[in-house]
């Protein structure tokens, strides 16, 4: 897959441009599966939240969320915790011909567990033409670790350990105001605990990556860790 690996979502034009040309054709010729799962394995999480994403609406009713809200042809949803009780023969279909799945935020070992138990994970390898964007957990959910700090969900049995598609870690929701410990300085002391290369970026930028090649793609702020 083509991976757009973003904190907040599609936020700037930069980001934008990018999807597009991951895409190959226009936001508004393309088809797009939204996947809200991420959301139930995190406690900040709620019914209204999954909701804003889904629908990309505040409560208030103005836009929110820009991922189900930019222009697609069409949009769907597709909830992993339910596919194992349809059938693979049913579902794969849908992602086949979807030119991109959005994929929201929540705890990214959650969404790791429900890729693998619902049979998408088993699919990546032969999706070379769909672009995957995550948000948040929907990014880090294909590094190989998150750190332990970013993991809320009980259930899990790898610890911070999740797909490992790429060979970085992202630390998301740099400075942001809502998150008093996402600063600078503890994104560092993360990336030594998880180890190995690793990205922290704020919610203007994003993390493009095709056939292994890396482009930070931004008009925010964000800082490498060798």
């Amino acid at each position: 897959m083509k991976l757009l690996l973003t904190s907040g979502g599609v936020t700037n034009p930069t980001i934008r441009e990018r999807l597009v040309s991951l895409l190959g054709k226009p936001v508004e010729e393309s088809t797009a599966l939204c996947i809200p799962s991420a959301e139930w394995g995190h406690p900040w999480c709620t019914p209204q939240s999954a909701w804003r994403f889904v629908s990309g609406l505040a409560p208030g009713g103005e836009p929110s969320s820009p991922m189900v809200n930019l222009g697609w042809r069409s949009v769907g949803l597709l909830e992993l915790t339910a596919l194992p009780s349809i059938g693979r023969e049913r579902w794969e279909c849908w992602v086949r011909e979807a030119d991109v799945l959005l994929v929201d935020g929540g705890d990214a070992t959650y969404l790791c567990h429900w890729l693998r138990e619902s049979g998408l994970a088993e699919l990546f390898p032969s999706l070379d033409d769909t672009v995957w964007v995550g948000v948040s957990a929907g990014s880090m959910v294909m590094t190989p670790r998150i750190g332990e700090d970013f993991v809320s969900w009980s259930g899990t049995t790898d610890g911070d350990r999740t797909l490992g598609l790429v060979d970085f870690s992202i630390f998301p929701h740099l400075n942001h105001p809502d998150m008093a410990w996402n600063t600078l300085a503890n994104a560092e002391k993360w990336a030594a605990e998880v180890g190995g290369p690793a990205y922290a970026i704020d919610e203007q930028t994003a993390v493009a990556v095709v056939d292994g090649a890396v482009e930070v793609v931004s008009e925010g702020t964000w800082k490498a860790f060798p």
